[in-house]
C-alpha cells in the first residue's frame, strides 16, 4: 500500500533529510531512495544514463553527451573508487628542470677564457686592473679601453648632474675628423680642421651627411644650426659652450680636439662611461689618462653630496670582461 505524503514527510524528517511540505510525493520518495545509495552508486547511475547504448544517437560534439564529458565522468568515478578503497594514486614522475645557465656561461668561448684570468669579487689596484684589461682583450682589432664610474649622485638634481670635458694626456687613440662653422675658412684649415666654412658645411647637413666627429662653431653662427639640432643632438655633435665647441678661439678648440679632448656626463643611473684610450697604449699612458679623468670627477663633486661619492669603478675593453678597480687606490 502506498504511503501518504504525510507519512513520507515524517519518515524523511526522521532520517534528517531536508524536505518540506512544499515538496511533491515523488521528490520526497526520491530523497528517501537516494539516502540509501552510496555516492559511487549515484555516479554509476549518472554514467549509465549518460552512456549511449548501441541504439542511441551518436555522441554529441559538446555537452554532457560528448566523448570528452563522458571520459571526465569515468575518471571522476575511478577517482572516487580509489578514495573509497584507500588506494593512493602513484605520483607522476617529475620532469627534471634544467637550471638556467649563468650570464658567464652564456657568453662566447673567447670571453669565458679571458674571464678565467679574473678573480670573482676581487677589486684590483689600478695598475693591475690596466694590465688585466689589456690581457683579457680577445678581439682582433685595437679595442677601446673603457672606464665606468658609479657615483653616489642623483642626476635629477641640477647640481648633481656631473658634466665636464678635459684633454687626455695621452690622447684617445682615435683619428678625429673636425668640422668648423666659421667665416674665417683659412684660419680653421690652418688650425687643422677637416671641413670648414658655412656654405660647404650647410650643404652637407642638408643632405644628412655628418661624416665628422666634432663640430665647432663661432657664437655668431650658432643660430643657423637651430634647424639641424634634431639631427646633431642625438649624435652628440651639437656645439655647446660647456664642452668648448662654441668659441671664438677656433685654433685652440681644434688643437684640443685633435689632442684628445673628451666630454663626459653622468647618465640617468649615476654612472659615467668614458673611453680612456686603446689596448695598444702602454700601461703608463692609460694610467695617466685614467688619473686625469678621476681627478676631474673628484674636482666636480657637488657640495650637496654626502657620504660615499665614488661608489664603484670598473675597467673593461670592447667586448671584454669587466675588471673591478679599488676606488681607494685611484689618484
Amino acid at each position: 500500500m502506498a504511503k501518504s505524503k504525510k507519512e513520507l514527510l515524517e519518515e524523511a524528517t526522521a532520517a534528517g533529510l531536508e524536505v518540506t511540505a512544499k515538496n511533491t510525493i515523488a521528490e520526497i520518495q526520491a530523497a528517501l531512495d537516494g539516502q540509501e545509495k552510496s555516492p559511487e552508486d549515484v555516479i554509476s547511475e549518472v554514467l549509465a544514463e549518460a552512456k549511449p547504448e548501441a541504439t542511441d544517437k551518436p555522441l554529441a560534439k559538446s555537452g554532457k553527451r560528448s566523448a570528452k564529458a563522458l571520459e571526465e565522468a569515468e575518471e571522476k568515478q575511478a577517482k572516487e573508487e580509489r578514495k573509497a578503497s584507500g588506494e593512493v594514486a602513484e605520483d607522476k614522475p617529475k620532469v627534471p628542470v634544467t637550471p638556467t645557465r649563468s650570464r658567464l656561461e652564456r657568453r662566447g668561448k673567447h670571453f669565458r677564457k679571458s674571464a678565467e684570468l679574473l678573480e670573482a669579487g676581487k677589486a684590483y689596484e689600478l695598475e693591475k686592473a690596466i694590465e688585466l684589461a689589456q690581457k683579457t682583450s680577445h678581439v682582433k682589432f685595437d679595442a677601446t679601453v673603457e672606464l665606468h664610474i658609479n657615483l653616489g649622485v642623483d642626476p635629477r638634481h641640477a647640481d648633481q648632474n656631473i658634466r665636464d670635458n678635459l684633454v687626455l694626456p695621452a690622447g684617445t687613440g682615435k683619428t678625429v675628423k673636425i668640422a668648423v662653422l666659421t667665416d674665417d675658412v683659412a684660419a680653421a684649415k690652418k688650425a687643422g680642421a677637416d671641413i670648414a666654412g658655412t656654405d660647404e658645411l650647410f650643404a652637407l647637413l642638408d643632405k644628412g651627411n655628418m661624416d665628422f666627429d666634432v663640430l665647432i662653431s663661432t657664437p655668431t653662427l650658432m643660430a643657423k644650426l637651430g634647424k639641424y639640432a634634431r639631427a646633431l643632438g642625438p649624435r652628440g655633435l651639437m656645439p655647446n659652450p660647456k664642452s668648448g665647441t662654441v668659441t671664438t678661439d677656433i685654433e685652440k678648440a681644434v688643437a684640443e680636439a685633435k689632442a684628445g679632448k673628451v666630454e663626459y656626463r653622468v647618465d640617468s643611473t649615476g654612472i659615467v662611461h668614458l673611453g680612456v684610450g686603446k689596448v695598444s697604449f702602454t700601461a703608463p699612458q692609460l694610467l695617466k689618462n685614467i688619473q686625469a679623468v678621476m681627478a676631474s670627477i673628484k674636482a666636480n663633486k657637488p657640495q650637496s653630496v654626502k657620504g660615499n661619492y665614488i661608489k664603484a669603478v670598473h675597467l673593461t675593453t670592447s667586448m671584454g670582461p669587466s675588471v673591478t678597480v679599488d676606488p681607494a687606490n685611484i689618484g
